[in-house]
Formats: structure tokens, C-alpha cells, sequence
């Protein structure tokens, strides 16, 4: 069940909000439970048994994890923490990694004549996702940051919440602690506030991401033999467009369902292509799992204490980690490699902070641009061959066109709202003034955010209504 499809706005969500304003103020967590394990068990089937059976074990194991005063006690904890991690760690590489294994595993065995059996198993809509939840939240108990949720829907609140389940954004058990146990008692204020955030969401993913991404993937589904430099260009920009108006659509819509619930989600994007270095556009794209990442895994690696080397390796290791997190595909972990690469570089050579000059900035940020849209190469492409193939067309001009395929594809509606996704994020903008037409003042910015959003949304509806939306591309992680 998408946010963007009929049975979500139309049915799902009204059903869900009139539950909230009616239910009792200390139901919300009750309504916001029952109504994420139905939307979950909506796309997931047979598989939300996995998602029940590591909600019972993280439960029980948080009873177990909170600090105490003598020895034997912090030894078992320590213990209980150990096998937890393990569990939920083992069930994402079961679930996402094993068949990926068996599958390089059946290659080497081919070159011996055997025949190794590869695994095939579904991949749970959010794995990802709920899989770090789970650990933010033994974890965070462990190191006494929060106590335990005695409560199981409040637990299940937490883990289940549809808003984040499926795509983010991920969300630090310490970081919304304090708003589980609270009486709501602001409804129609929260609903009012978490609307038109979930509105400029939906515009952005119906309106843009999804009129893009027929013509993305046109490029991208061209043979290597007929990839030319236009259309090896055309697909990697179009990419970079579709993919961050979908993802950060999605982000959106998820804070702002929250919001309309009663919990506020953190951000998870903060204009990540206005930045002037690689170092930079890490702070601001899907900034909870780097957050997850520096929290959870660099800083206990020992982060930049140690000296360059160890910071280095430390820098390797998060974004293997984060290459691997987004797919089991040896394209992600290039992807990852790649980032991670550019960091070292800029953090050896002194250029991760920004320079003052502004046509260094300029330069800069232009060539940190350039630097992502080539990783998003990588990270679009179906094999290293493909990556490989397309970014040589786009280091070495030709004079070909557009293949029959990828020109019947190319509308000039579709040209014109990628030329408005390039406009709006290469405005100029303080990262600290918030989402785009959520922070404004002036009279005439209000008027112009409410007409944003009022076409926006209509627009949107009669896309939706049509059929004209995709799933958003983030559920595949």
C-alpha cells in the first residue's frame, strides 16, 4: 500500500486519522499499532510473522538491558546485548544477503564443474529499516540513554509506526523515547500542522519523480551497444532528479503523517544538492542513516580518534556498510566504495570544509554534483558492465542522438519538469531554514507556498486518480 495510491489516500488514511481524533487521548498508540501492522501486512503477507517474531524478541531483550549496579548483572547484559545485535543482524542477511552469497558461491562452483544451489528468498518490505530500529533501541537501553518500553504497543508503536516502517525515515529510539508515553491532546493542530508537509510530499513524488521515471528508465534499459553520450547523460541526471524528488517526497509525506498522528519524525534531507563537498552532501542526504551509522558503528570504531589511518579505515568500513545496507549487489558496493573513497580524499588532502571565496564554492559544488551523479551510476545500473559502459559515453562525447526507445520517451512535458527539478535544487538556499516552502515569513511567501501547494495537490490527485504513480523507489531496501 503506497502512499500514493488510492486505497492509501482515499480509504487507509481518513479511516486512520478519524480512529485517532475519536479513540480516548491515551488510545493513540493503541489506533497508530493496529493500524501499521494492517498497512504492513497489506504488502508484506506472509512475511509480517518476521516482523512480529523480532518485535517479541527485541522486546523482551530491552526488559533485560537496562543498567544495574553489580557486576554478574552487567556481565549477563552485556551478553543479552551480544545475542540480540546477532539475532536481528542475523535475520537481515538471511533475508537480504544469503541469496547473493549462494549466488557468487554457485559462480565459483561453476568454474569446477558443480552445481551450487542459490537461495531464494522474498525480501521483506523494510527489512532495513526495522532491522535498525531494533538496534537503535537495545542499544540505547544498554548505554542508559532511555529506559525500556514496558508497554508492548507503545514497543510496536515504535517499531511498527506505517509512517517509517517501510522507507524511513530511521528513527533513533532515543529520539522519540520522550513522545511514546504522552497523552495527545493536540489533535486537530497536529493534523492541520503534518498536512501540507505530506501534501508538498506527494507533489513531489506524483508530480516530478513519476514523470521522470519513464524516461530514466529508458536510458538506463538501453543496450550497451546503442548507449550514446546524450542518452548516457539524459539517464544519469534524470536519475539524480527522479531519485532524490522520490525519496525526499517520500521522507516528506512520512514526517508529515507522523506529525499528523502526534509524533515529530526527524528530517532526513536538508537541500543535499546545494553542497560544496562530498563530506557536505553526506550531512544532508538521508541524514538518519548517517546518523545510524556515526552512532552506531564509526563512533564505536573509534571514529576519528587514532590518527588518519584508523579514521580512514573507520570511513571504509561505514560506507562498505552503507553500500551493502541499500542492496546485495556488487554495484551498491562500488557505489559505496566510491563515496567512501571521496571522503578520504577530501579529508586527507584538507578539502572537506567549504572554501569562503564564492566562485571557489561555485566550482566546488559544481564538481561535488558531477562527483554524486557518477555514483548515481552506479547505484541505477543492473551490473558493473552497464555502470561501466555508461559512464564511458559520458567521458567521451559523440555526435549520436537519441535511440528510438529513449526519444519516444522523452516528452517535452517530461523535459519541462526536469528542467524545474534542476531549477529547484540548484537554488540557493541556508540548509538551516528548512524544507523548501516549509519556512516562510512574508505575506507573499505564504501566498505563493499555499498556491504551490494547492495545484500541487490537485495535480497530484488527478495523477493518482489516473493510475500515474510507481512505488516509491526506497521500498526495495
Amino acid at each position: 500500500m503506497s502512499f500514493a495510491s488510492p486505497l492509501f489516500l482515499w480509504y487507509f488514511l481518513p479511516a486512520v486519522l478519524a480512529a485517532v481524533l475519536i479513540a480516548p487521548r491515551t488510545g493513540r498508540n493503541a489506533v497508530v499499532a493496529v493500524a501499521s501492522l494492517l498497512f504492513y501486512a497489506s504488502g508484506a503477507g506472509g512475511t509480517t510473522l518476521l516482523l512480529l517474531a523480532c518485535i517479541v524478541v527485541n522486546y523482551f531483550a530491552g526488559l533485560r538491558l537496562e543498567p544495574v549496579e553489580w557486576g554478574f548483572e552487567r556481565n549477563r547484559r552485556r551478553w543479552v546485548l551480544i545475542g540480540t545485535v546477532s539475532f536481528n543482524l542475523a535475520i537481515l542477511a538471511v533475508w537480504k544477503y544469503a541469496g547473493f552469497a549462494t549466488e557468487q558461491l554457485a559462480v565459483l562452483s561453476s568454474w569446477f564443474g558443480g552445481d551450487f544451489p542459490v537461495l531464494e528468498l522474498a525480501l521483506p518490505i523494510g527489512i532495513s529499516f526495522y532491522t535498525f530500529h531494533h538496534i537503535s533501541y537495545v542499544v540505547d537501553i544498554y548505554r542508559g540513554e532511555r529506559p525500556a518500553l514496558r508497554n508492548p504497543v507503545s514497543f510496536i508503536t515504535y517499531i511498527a509506526m506505517f509512517p517509517q516502517l517501510v522507507a524511513g525515515p530511521i528513527v533513533r529510539y532515543r529520539e522519540i523515547a520522550d513522545q511514546l508515553p504522552q497523552e495527545r491532546t493536540h489533535r486537530l493542530d497536529d493534523i492541520a500542522a503534518g498536512f501540507p508537509r505530506f501534501a508538498w510530499g506527494l507533489t513531489k513524488k506524483v508530480v516530478i519523480a513519476d514523470t521522470l521515471a519513464p524516461m530514466v528508465d529508458a536510458c538506463f534499459a538501453t543496450p550497451d551497444e546503442d548507449m550514446t553520450f546524450a542518452i548516457a547523460w539524459l539517464g544519469a541526471i534524470g536519475y539524480a532528479m527522479q531519485l532524490y524528488f522520490d525519496f525526499s517526497g517520500y521522507s516528506d509525506m512520512a514526517i508529515g503523517l507522523g506529525r499528523m498522528l502526534g509524533f515529530r519524525l526527524p528530517e532526513n534531507f536538508a537541500r543535499p544538492y546545494s553542497s560544496v563537498t562530498v563530506t557536505e552532501f553526506w550531512r544532508r542526504w538521508h541524514m538518519s542513516l548517517s546518523r545510524w551509522f556515526r552512532d552506531y558503528v564509526y563512533i564505536p570504531l573509534g571514529g576519528n580518534r587514532g590518527g588518519p589511518a584508523r579514521t580512514y579505515r573507520n570511513l571504509a568500513i561505514i560506507f562498505v556498510l552503507t553500500g551493502f545496507w541499500h542492496g546485495a549487489a556488487w554495484t551498491y558496493l562500488v557505489w559505496g566504495l566510491f563515496h567512501g573513497l571521496l571522503l578520504v580524499v577530501e579529508r586527507r588532502f584538507g578539502w572537506a570544509h567549504a572554501p569562503s571565496d564564492l566562485r571557489a564554492r561555485i566550482a566546488r559544488r559544481a564538481l561535488t554534483m558531477l562527483l554524486v551523479v557518477i555514483g548515481w551510476v552506479f547505484f541505477r545500473s543492473p551490473d558493473l558492465t552497464s555502470a561501466f559502459v555508461m559512464l564511458g559515453h559520458m567521458l567521451v562525447p559523440d555526435f549520436a542522438g537519441l535511440t528510438d526507445i529513449v526519444a519516444a520517451a522523452v516528452t517535452n512535458q517530461r523535459l519541462v519538469f526536469l528542467l524545474l527539478a534542476l531549477v529547484v535544487v540548484f537554488l540557493p538556499a541556508n540548509a538551516g531554514t528548512g524544507p523548501f516552502l516549509e519556512s516562510v515569513r512574508t505575506r507573499r511567501a505564504k501566498a505563493l507556498r499555499i498556491g504551490v501547494l494547492t495545484l500541487g495537490l490537485g495535480y497530484s490527485g488527478l495523477l493518482v486518480a489516473t493510475g500515474s504513480f510507481s512505488p516509491f523507489l526506497y521500498y526495495q531496501f
